[in-house]
């Protein structure tokens, strides 16, 4: 455990993005809250103050909690989310709530934006034309829905929808929002949620179901923001009201259409919106080239699994000598670290920010948990299989157990020992991708993007060069093998028992 803490300190100190002398933005992952993050960030930049954005931090409780930590100051967020799920404990009546209930976590509430961002169900324009309104969904119980994996545990989200409207729909399956057009348009699912500002809802020609018994309440985009704000940034939280009133729903559709159909990035979407309409100076955006973002997201992606890796083998072979050692001790060791293997991976990531924030600790730290189990395992079985003769012979001769494990023991179980390191080098290098959904960056970041955008160019970005790096790291640790275990233990035991 101390090493675990000592790993989260190094992680905190080497990877955290948020200084104290920045003004740090966050964006929930999904395009229209980049867009209003880079927004916001410009806004930032152009009265003076250092700013930075980073870019899908996660859902809606992984942002809130972010800016309860002080790893992001400041993000956008919605009155309806605010009040049905964010602070559904705080019993809020009324929007005019919001500030009181937020303070209490020493947050404040901005500006209003101007737009309403609400939840709508959509279907396909030609399945079903006698569907209109959301409670004529009762009449056909074989509907298939395809729900974002948010919606589906909100309090606001489908256990609401299915009470108010007494839905009988069995066949309820939770997804990565933007797969969800593309299963609606193929037929996979019949009713979807949609967000009302989203681009999408043109993309793929879909009938809007009417709200009919009035449940989903305003969404209106407004700002969150630590209330340290104020006394760290003097003058810029007055700076934000700016934004009051300056965007309708129509023009957040266009911004998003901007980014889903015109395939023009989030940041330039921004800074045409703050130059044209806040007549502000945007940032100066560079696009980063193809090669720029691949170097940029191999270094994330290899100091994500190295810095993993390396703890996890520090750690993890002495576990697997202490569970030879001590047999009384065997099953906890290994149980334990059987145990961790076990938990989902997102599920993971997730528990540690808490802990350590957002971005690059907790990525390191889940990977470093699930490094454990192979390289115990391998370290355990290897030093398992040396003949009991051996061990005895060198024992006969009065050699000292130190010398006996330097000597004898680890060049013998060397081989066994590399390949479960090994074999957690490859798993971590794939889980790695899965840090991009807690802010992490690797190569997991353009595949969510092309998720998000529909863009199999930008998934590919990601997918192949993982999978390269996982042949490379496989390749290496053979040459490793080669180098460090003697000849005479790589050569196959044709002759075995002859």
């Amino acid at each position: 455990m101390r090493l675990v803490v000592l790993i989260a300190c190094l992680c905190l100190s080497a990877l955290s993005a948020h200084a104290k002398d920045q003004i740090v933005v966050g964006s929930k992952a999904f395009t229209e809250s980049i867009i209003l993050g880079y927004v916001l960030a410009d806004i930032a930049l152009d009265a003076g103050f250092d700013a930075s954005h980073r870019p899908n931090v996660g859902g809606n409780r992984v942002v809130f909690d972010a800016a309860l930590s002080g790893d992001i100051d400041l993000y956008i967020d919605y009155t309806g989310t605010l009040t049905r799920e964010t602070l559904v404990g705080q019993h809020l009546e009324s929007d005019a709530e919001i500030p009181a209930a937020l303070a209490r976590f020493g947050l404040g509430l901005g500006p209003r934006l101007g737009f309403n961002n609400t939840y709508v169900l959509a279907m396909r324009r030609d399945a079903y034309p006698e569907i209109t309104k959301t409670s004529d969904l009762k009449d056909h119980p074989d509907l298939r829905f395809g729900f974002s994996n948010e919606f589906m545990d909100r309090a606001d989200g489908w256990p609401a929808l299915r009470r108010v409207y007494d839905l009988p729909q069995t066949d309820v399956r939770g997804m990565e929002h933007e797969l969800s057009y593309r299963a609606v348009a193929s037929g996979a699912v019949d009713v979807m949620v949609a967000y009302s500002t989203d681009a999408n809802i043109a993309r793929f020609d879909l009938r809007l179901l009417e709200d009919d018994r009035n449940l989903f309440p305003q969404y209106d985009a407004v700002v969150v923001y630590r209330l340290d704000l104020e006394d760290r940034f003097p003058g810029f939280v007055d700076h934000l009201n700016v934004l009051t009133e300056t965007i309708n729903d129509e023009q957040m559709r266009d911004l998003n259409a901007t980014v889903t159909l015109e395939r023009k990035s989030e940041q330039q979407a921004a800074a045409a919106f703050v130059s044209q309409r806040l007549n502000l100076n945007s940032a100066d955006i560079a696009q980063s080239g193809f090669w720029a973002r691949l170097a940029e997201n191999t270094l994330n992606h290899m100091v994500l699994v190295g810095i993993s890796l390396s703890a996890a083998i520090i750690l993890a072979i002495p576990l697997g000598l202490l569970a030879f050692r001590k047999p009384r001790l065997r099953q906890f060791v290994l149980g334990g670290v059987g145990i961790l293997q076990t938990i989902p991976s997102l599920a993971l990531f997730v528990f540690m920010i808490p802990l350590v924030g957002i971005g690059g600790p907790p990525a390191i730290i889940a990977l470093f948990l699930y490094s454990l189990l192979p390289i115990v395992r391998n370290t355990f079985s290897g030093l398992m299989d040396i003949p009991q003769p051996l061990r005895e012979s060198a024992e006969a001769l009065g050699l000292p157990g130190g010398v006996i494990l330097r000597r004898i023991e680890l060049p013998l179980a060397a081989r066994s020992i590399l390949s479960g390191i090994k074999t957690a080098a490859v798993i971590n290098v794939g889980t790695a991708t899965l840090g991009a959904l807690i802010g992490a960056g690797g190569y997991g970041q353009p595949i969510l993007t092309g998720i998000r955008l529909a863009d199999t160019g930008l998934i590919l970005e990601g997918a192949i060069p993982a999978a390269l790096l996982a042949l490379a790291t496989q390749g290496l640790f053979e040459l490793l093998e080669r180098a460090v275990v003697p000849k005479g233990l790589r050569l196959p035991r044709a002759n075995a028992g002859a």
